[in-house]
């Protein structure tokens, strides 16, 4: 049985209104929620707690942003997603929920390593000069490579964020095409998931009525970040997405190993 004392939710509250600012602003957000979500409930129970929150969300971005989205990247990335999904999917079938919020936290640091090491290498480039490696819109295999990874951790902990951002920074998305593209992603993928996370029992009606009552709390969220990315430049965007994933990360590791 799901049951929450008042504090705690407070507490999911407020994640839920941070999931809907990352929903219309900073992805790497969202994340973060996750994390504190699995702080609160199991491991594998708070995935598919946090699955329906984002989904409201990605319904009200989708709305706000449909006209930004880049499809000729989305139509590279979803179809190397379900794979990811399945893998996700025997993979929560087989391991406790402690071996799951390590190697999700292992995967947002390497993603969050590959981040910064990007910046680091474009810092240095000469005459503005995109470094050796990195992506362009056309490339098919870093958008595979990308999209497996975003089906296996969205699967296991909703923390896809952090391996899109790191693909969709890397392609020089600007910040409106970024949260754009984001949406119409994560709304697609969120609704395939929900009779993945159905199969494995992680769906039951008290955590249907629990996030029935932090639902409106994603809609202001979704409300707040749509105006607190307009006064993002797009340098501040991208560091900020970076650093809500390295806390996120760390947040999950200390609950794995604690």
């Amino acid at each position: 049985m799901l049951t929450v004392d008042v504090w705690a939710w407070l507490f999911l509250a407020a994640l839920a209104l941070i999931i809907g600012v990352s929903k219309t602003s900073i992805a790497g957000l969202a994340a973060l929620a996750v994390a504190g979500f699995a702080v609160v409930l199991p491991a594998k129970e708070s995935t598919a707690a946090v699955l329906f929150l984002l989904i409201t969300g990605d319904i009200v971005a989708v709305a706000i942003y449909h006209h930004a989205a880049d499809w000729a990247l989305l139509k590279k990335l979803l179809p190397s997603v379900v794979p990811g999904i399945v893998i996700g999917t025997v993979f929560m079938r087989f391991v406790s929920d402690q071996v799951l919020v390590i190697c999700v936290a292992a995967s947002l640091f390497i993603a969050v390593g590959l981040q910064i090491g990007l910046r680091v290498r474009e810092s240095h480039g000469v005459g503005g000069a995109e470094p050796p490696g990195t992506p362009t819109p056309e490339a098919r295999w870093p958008a595979i490579s990308a999209g497996v990874a975003a089906g296996f951790t969205t699967m296991v902990a909703n923390a896809a964020g952090a391996v899109m951002s790191l693909y969709l920074l890397a392609v020089k998305a600007d910040k409106v095409r970024f949260v754009a593209t984001g949406a119409w992603f994560f709304f697609l993928v969120n609704v395939t998931k929900v009779p993945f996370s159905i199969g494995l029992g992680l769906v039951h009606v008290h955590t249907l009525v629990l996030l029935a009552t932090l639902i409106p709390a994603v809609l202001v969220g979704t409300w707040l970040g749509r105006r607190f990315l307009k006064l993002l430049n797009q340098h501040v965007f991208e560091w900020a997405t970076i650093a809500s994933s390295a806390l996120s990360a760390v947040i999950l590791l200390l609950k794995g190993v604690l």
